[in-house]
């Protein structure tokens, strides 16, 4: 008998007790060798006083078997409580999710039959750093973060995905067009990787025409790979044009942990009732058992869900009265996976799944040094200010700029307001004010900005935050302002 690999599992809010209990029924009829070990997390943690939704002794479970297999959760409502998804994909290093949406049509209705993407997401940067702030009475911010060696992990493992799994084309969704630099890092590195596989495919589309072309004609793309937020909402849209959310799994992949995942949330109000379709964790279960190595047990599984799909054995999110032959429930649609189990579709193609082939090995990457001379040379004061316009305010404030630096342009929501800005231009409480400095060959030090502040301080303004201005091997590592 084959050595059993332990595994976490969360049975969740919501629905997910009931789609677990199902999919652990299908597992442990196949043969899986598993060793479980059950936690709690979600809603019940959370409203015991616990503002992660996990506890102490659930990470010490997930350290020693790094694999996770969880049902969605509830996060309750009202503040102070942080995203356990988020939480889990950062703790662990989960830097990968990855996103079959698959079309099984004629048998789960849908209007895309060649459909067929993966969708791979950045996990762990870009907005969901979850950095937030209110800065004045108006303006609340949200910091994206985008890194050049998070930017490079993503898109090496996206090309390694596809080189695996003997697919034919990577894109990548940015919006660099707008957003040069965090956006257009992400896209630079993409086209530096995609050299290193001239046999796979690689172009890139900007984010807002690419979703239009995924939902209008899916089967252009093959592997689409891209940042964190984008990658959410796309995700979601694939998966619900393939035919169903209810059928979308996922894989959250980094170094050393995995944590796998059905797409959908807890769906709290049909919790209960047996009618919950538990495709999606099933199908993240089965990638879990390709990603441990028990491939043989996860094609016989996903064999017999494709046969049970052809049977017109469907849940009520999938079920046609004119195609489906039979509508049941939760537990009635895993029976019915069992019942099939040693059996292939006889329609849709038989899935084989060989040993190791998913398994990446981020940790040998060598991923690209930066080197790039860095210079100070001005800095960015934030102002919390309402009590003149923007011209006055950029008079008043030039006056306290110091020997070495200059007030060269005061914005207002990203525009430039100051000098010679339009009157139509709306403002709010919230001003960038630059200072540059006046040689920038030589730059200034810390100490300089510093006498910055206390200069706009004893002027009587109030700043709220600041951000340096650096040149990078001589080019400068910030934007300009809308209008400048």
């Amino acid at each position: 008998m084959a050595a059993k690999t332990p595994i976490t599992v969360a049975y969740g809010d919501g629905i997910g007790p009931e789609i677990m209990k199902a999919t652990l029924r299908v597992l442990e009829a196949a043969g899986a060798a598993l060793e479980i070990e059950t936690i709690d997390i979600g809603e019940k943690v959370y409203l015991r006083g616990i503002s992660t939704g996990i506890e102490d002794s659930s990470w010490e479970s997930l350290m020693r078997t790094k694999v996770f297999l969880k049902s969605p959760i509830t996060t309750p409502f009202g503040g102070g409580y942080k995203s356990l998804n988020v939480t889990t994909r950062k703790t662990l290093g989960l830097f990968a999710n990855v996103r079959p949406c698959v079309s099984y049509y004629p048998f789960v209705a849908t209007r895309f039959p060649k459909m067929d993407v993966v969708i791979i997401r950045e996990n762990e940067e870009d907005l969901y750093a979850g950095i937030e702030h209110r800065q004045t009475r108006q303006v609340y911010q949200c910091l994206k973060l985008i890194s050049q060696p998070g930017s490079e992990k993503i898109i090496r493992y996206a090309f390694e995905y596809a080189r695996n799994n003997k697919r034919k084309k990577v894109t990548c969704f940015v919006k660099d067009n707008i957003m040069k630099m965090t956006d257009g890092i992400f896209h630079e590195i993409f086209n530096q990787v995609a050299t290193e596989y001239p046999e796979i495919q690689a172009d890139s589309m900007i984010i807002d025409i690419g979703t239009a072309r995924l939902a209008d004609t899916p089967e252009i793309f093959d592997v689409i790979v891209t940042s964190n937020l984008y990658g959410d909402i796309i995700s979601d849209v694939a998966a619900q044009i393939s035919g169903s959310v209810g059928i979308g799994g996922s894989a959250n992949i980094g170094d050393r942990c995995a944590m796998f995942e059905a797409i959908h949330g807890s769906a709290p109000t049909i919790a209960g009732q047996d009618i919950a379709n538990p495709s999606g964790l099933l199908l993240s279960a089965i990638s879990m058992l390709v990603h441990i190595n028990q491939p043989a047990v996860a094609g016989k599984i996903h064999n017999a869900w494709l046969k049970t799909l052809e049977d017109g054995i469907h849940t009520a999110d999938i079920f046609k009265a004119n195609s489906s032959s039979k509508l049941v429930g939760t537990q009635a649609f895993a029976d019915a996976v069992i019942e099939r189990l040693g059996q292939v579709p006889a329609n849709m193609p038989e899935v084989t799944y060989a040993e190791n082939v998913n398994r990446i090995n981020p940790t040998e990457w060598k991923l690209s040094q930066n080197f790039e001379e860095k210079k100070l040379v001005g800095v960015d004061v934030f102002l919390d200010y309402s009590s003149g316009p923007a011209e006055e305010l950029g008079n008043k404030l030039s006056q306290t700029a110091i020997d070495s630096l200059k007030l060269v342009v005061v914005s207002n929501r990203g525009v430039k307001v100051w000098p010679n800005g339009l009157p139509e231009t709306f403002c709010t409480d919230h001003w960038r004010c630059r200072f540059e400095a006046k040689d920038k060959e030589a730059g200034i030090t810390n100490i300089e900005v510093m006498n910055q502040l206390a200069s706009i301080h004893a002027a009587g303004f109030e700043f709220i935050k600041t951000e340096n201005l650096y040149y990078f091997s001589g080019k400068p590592g910030y934007s300009l302002a809308q209008g400048q």
